[in-house]
C-alpha cells in the first residue's frame, strides 16, 4: 500500500528540497545496514489482496469510496480506480499452519467485503484482469477522488504526454489509444511479501528473479482485455505499457520502463536497486518530510525514510526491494513478489504463495550464489516468455538446461519447495494440501489462465463476446465461492449469468468492431462486391484520418445499379462520394442500448455507427439487435425450463 499523503512536485525548489531528504534517506539506510540494526529473524510473510468490485450485471462498480465507508477497517484501502480495493493481511510468522491461517485471513476479509458489497447493490470477485471491464471504466470519473492517485495520473502525463498506446498481440490483438495511465486499473493483483535478512538480502533477490517465471507459468491468471485473448498474464504487458513514463525517440537510446524485471544481478547490497532507481528515474510525487533522520538515529530511533520509500512506490519492480519498521520497532527488509495474479481462489493464491516462498528458502539454502548457476538474460527471458504462453513456454534453466514448466515444477521445483517449507517447520498436513494443488494444477496443465481461454472459446460458439465475458465474470463468483481451486472447475457456462440484463448494454459492449469502410472516391462496383463478399448492407466511408464522413447502404447502389440499367446515367462516373448520406448519425460508445434503439426507431435507420473523438470505432445494425434477442429468448427458455 503506498503512502496516500503525497502531491504532485510543482517547482523546481520542491524537487530539489525532497531530492535532499531522498539522498539523506538512502545514506541513513546504509548506515543502519552497515551497523547491524536490522531484525533477522524471525522471518514472517505477508500479502495484499486486489479485488474487484462489479455490480448486479457484473460490471465494473465505481463504490469504492462507499464501499470503504461502510467496512470502516483499516485493513482495507483504496486502489487506483473506484472499482477496486484492496486489503492488507498482517505479517505471519513462516513456521506452523499460518499458511492455514493465511487462507482463513483471506476468506474472512473477502466474506466481509463481499457482505457490505452485496448491500450497495454490488459484489466482490478475484481476477487478474477483469473479463467484463471496458474501454469505457477506465474515463477519469471513477480514479480514486485522494490526492496520491491524482497527482500519480498527472506526474505521468507530465513525463509522457496524454496519448497512452496499448499494443498486445496474442491469439488475438489489441492496439488501442487512451489518455491516461488509468489503463493500469484493468489489473489486480495477489502481491506477497517475504522478509529477508541483509545478510541474505543480494543472494535471495537473485533468486527472486529467476524464480519468477516458473511460478508465474503455473498461477497465470490474466488471459483477457477488452474482449481480446493476449498474453497468458496480459497484466505483464499491459503494466509497463499503462505506466511507462518513456517517450519515442529517433535515436536508438536506452531507456527503463518504470514497470521492469531489471536488466542485471544485484551484486552488493538492497542499496544498489534504490540507488539505480533513483538514477534511472525521475521523481514523480513528493510529501511533506517531517523526520531527521540523522537525529533520530543518534537516538537510536528507527527512521521511517518516507522519502525514500515513497519514490520506490512509483518504481514497479516485478520482484520490488522493501524497507519497514516491525513491531519490535527494528527495520526489516523485505522481497516484495508482483508478479502473481489475483485468483482464481483463495486457496489458489494461498498454494502460490506457499510455493514461491518454499521455493525461496530451499534454493537459498541450495544456492550460494545463483549467478554462476545461470545468466541474467536467461531469467529475463523466461519471465517474458512465460507472461506470453505461460505453461507452452520453453525455459533455459539452471546450468543451461531446456525445460518446459510443467517438468520443472514436477520433478524439480515441488520437492524443492515441500524441502524449503519443512525446513521452516511449517506443518505438514499444510505443505501436502497447498502443493497437491500445485501438483494437480500442473500435471493437468489447468490454470487460471488456460480455464478462462477455454470456457471463453466455448462460449463464443453460442453467444456474442459480450455475453461470453458476462458468462465468465459470473463464473468466477460462483466458482470462488465453492472454495475449490482452479483445476476443479466446470467450465463457464451461460446458465452460470444469474441478474444480467441486455438493458445494462452500452454500444462498446454490442457494437460490430470488424469493420469494412471506404474512402469516397471509391467507385460503386467495388463498393457492391466488398457488401457481397462480407455479406453486408452497411459501409461507412471514411477520410484519410479516419474521420466518418458519410454511410453507404445495398438499398442506394441498388437504386444506382437500376438507374444505371435504364440508361439513366448513361457515360456518367459516379463514385462513393455521390452518392453516400453525408454526416450521419453516430453515438458515442457508452451510449445505453435502449436509447441507440429509441435513435434508429425515431429516424427510421438501420445502421448506426460508433465514434468516439470523432474516429469510427464501431458499428451498429439491425443484426446486432437479431444476436441480442436471440441470446435474450434463449436465456427465457432455459430460465423457464428451470421454474
Amino acid at each position: 500500500m503506498g503512502d496516500l499523503n503525497v502531491k504532485l512536485v510543482s517547482n523546481q525548489k520542491e524537487l530539489n528540497d525532497f531530492t535532499k531528504y531522498l539522498l539523506k534517506d538512502l545514506q541513513a539506510l546504509e548506515y543502519m545496514l552497515e551497523n547491524d540494526w536490522f531484525e533477522k529473524s524471525p522471518i514472517h510473510f505477508g500479502a495484499e489482496q486486489e479485488m474487484c468490485i462489479i455490480d448486479e450485471h457484473y460490471k465494473p462498480a465505481p463504490v469504492a469510496m462507499d464501499l470503504l465507508k461502510n467496512l470502516d477497517d483499516d485493513l482495507f484501502t483504496t486502489e487506483l480506480a473506484r472499482f477496486n480495493i484492496e486489503a492488507n493481511i498482517p505479517p505471519l510468522e513462516l513456521k506452523g499452519s499460518n499458511f492455514d491461517k493465511l487462507e482463513e485471513i483471506l476468506y474472512d476479509l473477502l466474506d466481509t467485503a463481499r457482505a457490505e458489497a452485496n448491500k450497495i447493490n454490488s459484489d466482490i470477485v478475484l481476477s487478474g484482469i477483469l473479463p467484463t471491464i471496458r474501454k469505457f471504466d477506465l474515463d477519469l470519473e471513477n480514479l480514486t477522488p485522494l490526492d496520491r492517485y491524482h497527482a500519480l495520473v498527472k506526474a505521468i502525463n507530465k513525463l509522457r504526454g496524454k496519448i497512452y498506446e496499448l499494443r498486445i498481440s496474442g491469439v488475438d490483438e489489441l492496439n488501442i489509444k487512451h489518455d491516461s495511465a488509468m489503463l493500469e486499473a484493468c489489473n489486480t493483483s495477489f502481491q506477497v511479501h517475504l522478509q529477508v535478512a541483509p545478510s541474505e538480502f543480494v543472494k535471495l533477490y537473485n533468486i527472486s528473479q529467476v524464480l519468477t517465471a516458473p511460478v508465474m507459468a503455473i498461477a497465470s491468471n490474466s488471459p483477457l482485455l477488452f474482449g481480446k485473448r493476449l498474453w497468458t498474464e496480459t497484466r505483464v504487458a499491459l503494466f509497463q505499457q499503462s505506466v511507462d513514463t518513456r517517450i519515442t525517440s529517433e535515436h536508438l537510446r536506452d531507456r527503463s520502463p518504470r514497470v521492469t524485471f531489471g536488466d542485471r544481478w544485484l551484486e552488493k547490497s538492497i542499496v544498489e536497486l534504490y540507488k539505480e532507481d533513483i538514477v534511472r528515474f525521475k521523481v514523480m510525487l513528493m510529501t511533506k518530510v517531517d523526520e531527521d533522520v540523522f537525529e533520530m538515529i543518534k537516538k537510536s530511533i528507527t527512521p521511517k525514510l518516507r522519502a525514500l520509500m515513497i519514490h520506490n512506490s512509483t518504481v514497479y519492480r516485478w520482484n520490488r526491494p522493501c524497507y519497514g519498521i516491525s513491531p519490535s520497532g527494528k527495520p526489516h527488509l523485505r522481497i516484495e513478489n508482483r508478479a502473481l495474479p489475483a485468483g482464481p481462489s483463495i486457496l489458489d493464491e494461498v498454494a502460490n504463495s506457499a510455493f514461491w516462498i518454499g521455493l525461496m528458502v530451499a534454493f537459498g539454502d541450495k544456492y550460494r550464489d545463483i549467478t554462476s548457476h545461470i545468466e541474467f538474460d536467461d531469467a529475463k527471458s523466461n519471465f517474458v516468455n512465460v507472461a506470453r504462453v505461460g505453461m507452452d513456454a520453453k525455459l533455459t534453466w539452471l546450468n543451461g538446461k531446456k525445460i518446459v514448466p510443467q517438468d520443472l515444477i514436477l520433478k524439480d521445483l515441488l520437492p524443492m519447495a515441500k524441502e524449503g517449507l519443512s525446513k521452516k517447520k511449517v506443518k505438514k498436513e499444510s505443505i501436502d494440501r497447498l502443493m497437491t494443488v500445485i501438483e494437480e494444477r500442473a500435471m493437468v496443465r489447468k490454470t487460471g489462465s488456460s480455464w478462462l481461454v477455454s470456457s471463453y472459446a466455448n462460449l463464443l460458439k453460442a453467444s456474442s463476446r459480450e455475453e461470453a465475458s458476462i458468462a465468465l465474470t459470473a463464473s468466477l463468483v460462483e466458482r470462488q465461492k465453492s472454495k475449490l481451486p482452479v483445476h476443479q472447475w466446470e467450465a463457464a457456462k451461460i446458465s452460470d449469468i444469474k441478474t444480467w440484463q441486455h438493458t445494462s448494454l452500452i454500444a462498446e459492449e454490442f457494437m460490430t468492431t470488424d469493420l469494412f469502410t471506404i474512402v469516397n472516391d471509391d467507385i460503386p462496383e467495388m463498393v457492391a462486391e466488398i457488401m457481397d463478399w462480407k455479406k453486408i448492407r452497411y459501409m461507412p466511408v471514411e477520410d484519410e484520418k479516419g474521420k466518418l464522413i458519410g454511410l453507404i447502404s445495398s438499398r442506394m447502389l441498388l437504386r444506382y445499379f437500376c438507374t444505371v440499367h435504364q440508361n439513366k446515367d448513361k457515360g456518367k462516373s459516379k463514385s462513393v462520394k455521390d452518392l453516400m448520406i453525408r454526416d450521419p448519425l453516430f453515438v458515442p460508445p457508452e451510449t445505453p442500448v435502449l436509447e441507440v434503439m429509441e435513435i434508429m426507431k425515431k429516424n427510421k435507420i438501420g445502421c448506426l455507427p460508433v465514434v468516439k473523438n470523432s474516429k469510427l470505432v464501431g458499428i451498429i445494425t439491425e443484426e446486432n439487435f437479431l444476436n441480442l434477442t436471440a441470446s435474450l429468448l434463449t436465456r427465457l427458455g432455459q430460465s423457464n425450463k428451470k421454474n
